[in-house]
């Protein structure tokens, strides 16, 4: 039998956690029933990915699709979860675990970025000459996750009509929402339109709309807007069931499962997820980004919470285009896992 494990990153904020399990309720129907569709967490929410590597593993799952709900390429999907489907495939030798992409930088996100836009009611064909558009991601230690932002801030560019269309993170790495917002009043923007690179609700986006209220009072000359992150968007389903289905039928074009610098890498990790599940823990990313269940990452451990890319020493650079990855035939790609 076929499982599908949907991997979400989990949250101190239930109702994130909720968005994530219910975003997978909704993609189920469209999947062929025949194969078993699980969920789990990367932390702070059970199960865990181990945990739902076993629960494919013991309702009789003989190939298990991994797919990280996760929008930009890091830490998580280049080290953390290969690491788990490492100890999956000792534990069960007898099971294919393939692991699939993380969204990545993807038409259909830059299209969930533009009606975003519109919902707000803007004519991103024709809209103000003083209008900018703030790009908003999370915020990591890793340069290549930084660098995709920056590249779909480009091609939104390119996509609408703004003169200004600025990258900025909420944490860890520069420019911060501050510097991105002070950078468009300076270059003349009258309304600033803040756009969530994020996937659900969680305790930043709820710290976001409180900081829309800062900015409204430290700028009084210039008008905010906040816009939706993903949620449930169609466009979002159609990716995720797209990855589910390269996975399952061994098309996976890139991802760090194979890679030969993730295991050098590890050698120099402690890439075990201790999960002790205290929600009372005060974790977020834009203070410390120390990670409850004990990542042990160099990275993450700058005395002001600020950390910069380039201090991240288990940064690699894989070339997945290279003899390291697989490809298969036309015949082999022909199983869909959508009816």
């Amino acid at each position: 039998m076929k499982a599908v494990l949907f991997v979400g990153h989990g949250s101190r904020d239930f109702e994130g956690n909720e968005q994530v399990r219910e975003l997978i309720t909704r993609i189920r129907p469209q999947m062929d029933p025949a194969i078993l569709v699980e969920s789990c967490f990367l932390e702070f929410e059970l199960p865990t990915v181990p945990q739902g590597l076993d629960a494919c593993v013991d309702k009789g799952a003989t190939q298990v699709a991994v797919i990280p709900i996760m929008l930009l390429p890091a830490g998580h999907s280049k080290i953390h979860i290969p690491a788990a489907l490492d100890e999956a495939r000792q534990t069960y030798p007898d099971v294919t675990f393939t692991y699939g992409k993380p969204i990545g930088v993807h038409d259909q996100t830059v299209e969930i970025c533009k009606s975003r836009l519109i919902e707000l009611g803007e004519d991103v064909n024709h809209p103000d000459p003083d209008t900018a558009v703030i790009l908003l991601g999370r915020g990591g230690s890793d340069p290549d996750a930084n660098s995709d932002l920056y590249k779909i801030a480009r091609l939104l560019w390119e996509r609408i009509k703004y003169n200004i269309v600025e990258p900025a993170f909420m944490g860890v790495t520069d420019p911060l929402i501050e510097e991105g917002v002070d950078r468009c009043i300076r270059l003349g923007a009258k309304k600033i339109i803040i756009l969530p690179y994020f996937l659900f609700t969680g305790i930043l986006i709820k710290r976001l709309e409180e900081l829309i209220q800062v900015f409204a009072a430290k700028y009084p000359d210039a008008e905010f807007s906040l816009a939706g992150y993903f949620g449930f968007h169609s466009n979002l389903e159609r990716v995720l069931l797209e990855r589910a289905e390269e996975a399952l039928g061994g098309v996976v074009m890139m991802n760090c499962d194979t890679c030969q610098y993730r295991l050098q890498a590890m050698e120099h990790i402690d890439h075990h997820h201790h999960h002790d599940h205290n929600h009372n823990h005060d974790h977020d990313h834009h203070d410390s980004h120390e990670h409850y269940h004990h990542h042990d990452h160099e990275d993450h451990s700058h005395p002001d919470g600020h950390t910069h890319p380039n201090n991240d020493r288990h940064h690699h650079h894989c070339d997945h285009n290279g003899p390291d990855h697989h490809s298969t035939s036309d015949a082999e790609q022909k199983e869909r896992v959508t009816k």
